[in-house]
């Protein structure tokens, strides 16, 4: 608060500063009377027959040099310590500006995006898991054989880094709450995606080329338990695992299956119609 009061204060001195030395000595503020005039002059102009007769050694006044000279100094002085003052005046403005100008826990909403984007790139890259044995998915083959689990590609490297990067978090999430969560299938092959929609509409109803899975943007994942996978929806620990996966994914940004009209609960992909990712691509 003193800062607030002290600081238009000083401006306002710093300004009279000013303005006085530009009276008093540019803009003919000066008693003419202070710088007297050479009196060998007016001699001239009032009386030249006077001024004759005067020899010529008196015409010169010895002491007049160190007048002017004298004088002369004033007029370096006040204007240099003017301006120091002022120097130091904008200085002082420059140093307490951030307190008097910048409100308490103010951010621009550019240096938060900025500091997004920062996070994001200081952000740790995570590592996909290591693949599961064959053995891990033979209950899920027996279940859902029209899944076709074995020929699923599992291969973190066929997808999209970023959306790899989400599903990662993703999964560390779902970890921390107490569900690990494995692959069951991410790229999809358009040949895969018609051949498993051959199969009917509780299979899939995208066609080739029409589900995320084959622009590396859609996995599906499920809960695993005692070292194998559970898929099956009427085991009330595998839906504490679905719901739990909804709502983690949902947070990241992404989309999950078990909000369709046609139930998907271990599908998240990527927010957005394929084509505007596509173009945006």
């Amino acid at each position: 608060m003193q800062w607030t009061i002290a600081l238009p204060l000083l401006m306002a001195g710093l300004v009279l500063l000013v303005a006085w030395v530009g009276w008093r000595f540019f803009l003919g503020g000066q008693v003419a009377g202070e710088w007297p005039a050479d009196k060998s002059v007016e001699a001239l102009v009032e009386a030249p027959t006077a001024v004759a007769l005067t020899p010529a050694p008196q015409l010169a006044e010895p002491a007049r040099p160190g007048v002017e000279r004298r004088h002369s100094y004033r007029w370096v002085i006040w204007p240099l310590l003017s301006l120091v003052l002022v120097g130091a005046g904008v200085l002082a403005a420059f140093k307490m500006g951030g307190r008097y100008y910048q409100r308490p826990g103010y951010v621009a909403e550019e240096y938060q995006q900025a500091d997004r984007i920062k996070q994001t790139l200081l952000e740790e890259k995570l590592v996909p898991p290591p693949p599961l044995p064959p053995a891990a998915f033979v209950d899920v083959q027996i279940q859902m054989p029209s899944l076709d689990i074995v020929h699923a590609n599992r291969d973190w490297s066929r997808m999209n880094p970023a959306f790899v990067q989400t599903v990662l978090r993703v999964m560390a999430a779902m970890k921390a709450r107490g569900f690990s969560m494995v692959l069951l299938e991410g790229y999809r092959s358009p040949e895969r995606q018609d051949a498993l929609a051959a199969q009917g509409n509780h299979v899939t109803q995208a066609k080739g080329g029409q589900s995320k899975h084959q622009y590396g943007l859609a996995v599906d994942l499920a809960p695993m338990r005692d070292g194998k996978v559970v898929i099956s929806e009427r085991d009330p620990w595998a839906m504490q695992a679905y719901q739990a996966l909804g709502e983690e994914s949902q947070a990241a940004g992404l989309t999950w299956g078990g909000n369709w009209s046609f139930k998907d609960f271990g599908h998240i992909e990527q927010t957005g119609s394929l084509k505007a990712l596509l173009g945006k691509k």
